[in-house]
């Protein structure tokens, strides 16, 4: 099913046209740095908050925590300032991608109603100033892991970025619905890294703990994109409702959250993890499973387009940040106990 939600193929072939305008050699050249119309950028009158805001603050949060745990629970013992320095990179690193796929999907960001206040397309920071500050931010992250930690830890960080900015920025997600089904490899890394930190390997555990990540992300966005799909439509971004249909995304969110369970189970069933982890797994799954079926059943009308504003793909959506966090600090706890 081709339907782009009411753009036809002549009319989508002008939107992507639109969309990826800005990113000619020209625009790499330097017009790039150039404000919207209307809008004059100040460096020097950029606040501390806007340059923080390039970093996804938000996003951030689970970035760190996923990466915590993965140190935690890693077998060995890391100075805990060296600890800390690890996750300082982690962050600086994830923060740093951020800012740069704000740089290059400025156009797109200008588009869209969540995203038209951000730093770049309000006028507040200049594009060519995000860039500069991400690529900085990015070689300091990888310099000082490796300098505090090892190569290994300090590797898969830039592999990280690379796959974020590279690979789903500027590869996937203008080009093909299952950008977030590829991309969610981006946000997996984390845990992998904070365990690298410690060990300066890596082993099974934190490679179930990555596909775990992996498999989260595709409920966990497509329940975002249920009810934000108007703002992907306008800019052109073929996300999986506007490109399959309402319908079609909710059979998706609930077949991911089924292959989710299993492999969530994974580390107690192979002994990697204890009762406990265990236990929560199954009962986090079985919430995340009931989240998802609403979103399968909630009321729609023929083509699949909610009747309820949404509501269980919001609820949904809430909850499977919970869900991420309450896993990984079960995996904590359960070192523990």
């Amino acid at each position: 099913m081709n339907n782009y939600g009411g753009l036809g193929p002549q009319a989508l072939a002008g939107s992507r046209g639109v969309v990826r305008s800005t990113h000619s050699l020209e625009a790499l050249a330097g017009v790039q740095g150039a404000a919207p119309p209307g809008l004059a950028y100040d460096e020097l009158g950029a606040t501390a908050g806007d340059w923080l805001a390039l970093l996804k603050p938000r996003v951030l949060t689970l970035v760190v925590f996923t990466g915590a745990i993965g140190l935690i629970i890693a077998p060995g013992h890391l100075n805990p300032v060296l600890g800390f320095i690890a996750i300082l990179c982690i962050t600086a690193a994830a923060g740093a991608a951020g800012a740069i796929n704000m740089w290059y999907d400025r156009d797109i960001d200008a588009l869209m109603k969540r995203t038209a206040t951000r730093p770049i397309p309000s006028g507040r920071v200049s594009a060519s100033g995000a860039l500069g500050f991400g690529v900085c931010l990015s070689a300091a992250s990888v310099l000082l892991m490796a300098m505090a930690t090892n190569l290994v830890a300090a590797f898969i960080l830039a592999v990280s970025i690379a796959f974020y900015v590279f690979v789903y920025t500027i590869w996937l997600k203008r080009r093909t619905p299952q950008n977030i089904v590829i991309g969610g490899a981006a946000g997996a890394f984390p845990p992998v890294i904070g365990w690298a930190a410690v060990t300066g390997d890596v082993s099974l555990l934190p490679i179930l703990l990555f596909a775990i990540i992996f498999i989260w992300t595709p409920p966990h966005f497509w329940s975002l994109s249920l009810y934000a799909s108007g703002d992907y439509e306008r800019a052109g971004v073929p996300m999986l409702p506007v490109v399959k249909g309402a319908r079609h995304t909710r059979i998706c969110i609930i077949v991911y959250t089924l292959l989710m369970v299993p492999i969530t189970l994974a580390p107690f069933v192979l002994g990697l993890m204890g009762r406990f982890y265990g236990i929560s797994a199954l009962v986090l799954g079985a919430l995340f499973t009931a989240y998802s079926w609403r979103v399968l059943t909630d009321k729609q009308d023929s083509n699949g387009v909610s009747l309820t504003k949404d509501k269980p793909a919001k609820a949904a959506f809430r909850y499977s940040i919970l869900y991420l966090f309450l896993l990984f600090g079960a995996c904590a706890i359960d070192r523990l106990i």
